[in-house]
């Protein structure tokens, strides 16, 4: 999986336990792509800061993830659902295929 989707998804499922200054790091580093520099001087605390509390925070949400395999079970689902809507969009002549991928579209438009 690409890191940077990595990162997101661990965010989405375990940025909450994390603290607010936390999040706000990771956030400004991980998820809007600020630089160190950027975020220590808004912050006013060390780029070497900055950089520690990213990693922490990293490592936070993996040992989550080790625990809870939340991330991994939303990823296989997903594909899980998509390999259903493929073969039910291949049978979408029958009426009962058609609504098994009328089901699986919604399923992963809330995916």
């Amino acid at each position: 999986m690409e890191e940077i989707l990595k990162q997101t998804l661990l965010y989405d499922f375990y940025g909450e336990l994390l603290t607010e200054h936390q999040k706000q790091v990771y956030e400004d580093v991980i998820l809007n792509d600020y630089s160190l520099s950027e975020v220590a001087a808004s912050l006013g605390i060390s780029r070497q800061g900055v950089h520690d509390m990213v990693r922490r925070s990293s490592r936070l949400l993996e040992e989550y993830e080790a625990k809870l395999h939340l991330m991994e079970r939303f990823v296989s689902l997903r594909e899980k659902v998509g390999e259903i809507h493929k073969l039910a969009k291949e049978q979408a002549q029958d009426p009962k295929m058609a609504k098994i991928d009328e089901i699986a579209s919604e399923i992963l438009e809330e995916l």
